[in-house]
């Protein structure tokens, strides 16, 4: 199969490779309900030296930078109580943590979360994170920029390999918000 987007040497429907995936992100694809069916998200294999935003561009061509999404898992606090959720911004653009971020969540502050608690509560890999396989009950907050685009190059759980998702999927995922001005 050719790759939607990008100029990749290898493209492999996600429900046909899970043992490319985290566990997490395999289950997510086996139990994958919505209007985008789960053969549309499509699975490329990617070098894991190359997995951060810069790096990967420069090896995977520039032209992605404006279909390329970064995920990022946020902790938000207000009264002694932490809430995780996930941001799904263009790779061009930054999360607005302590606006848009912390309004939505109604927290007292936000932060991005430590590395360790990041990979430690979604069984995914630092680099390589992903909105789908999160925990459930965890908000997704996605860019609506995201969504307006016909494919998405997104984290697939580890840092090898990448997944291209229909940006309209992004939508469909569980607790997941649309908004505007996320990414900044």
């Amino acid at each position: 199969m050719r790759a939607p987007i990008g100029d990749f040497d290898q493209a492999t429907p996600a429900p046909d490779c899970l043992d490319e995936l985290t566990a997490p992100v395999a289950d997510a694809v086996r139990a994958w309900r919505g209007a985008v069916p789960a053969d549309r998200i499509v699975y490329v294999d990617t070098e894991p030296d190359w997995a951060d935003t810069a790096i990967f561009l420069e090896h995977y061509g520039k032209d992605l930078l404006d279909r390329s999404a970064n995920c990022v898992v946020v902790a938000a606090k207000r009264g002694g109580e932490t809430t995780l959720a996930a941001c799904v911004v263009l790779s061009a653009t930054r999360v607005d943590v302590n606006g848009v971020v912390r309004r939505q969540l109604g927290a007292r502050k936000a932060s991005f979360a430590a590395m360790d608690v990041a990979t430690g509560k979604t069984g995914m890999e630092y680099g390589g994170i992903t909105p789908i396989g999160l925990p459930a009950d965890w908000p997704v907050l996605v860019d609506s920029a995201v969504v307006d685009l016909p494919y998405v190059l997104v984290g697939s759980g580890r840092r090898r390999g990448k997944l291209l998702v229909p940006g309209k999927a992004f939508a469909e995922l569980p607790n997941a918000v649309v908004l505007e001005g996320l990414g900044a």
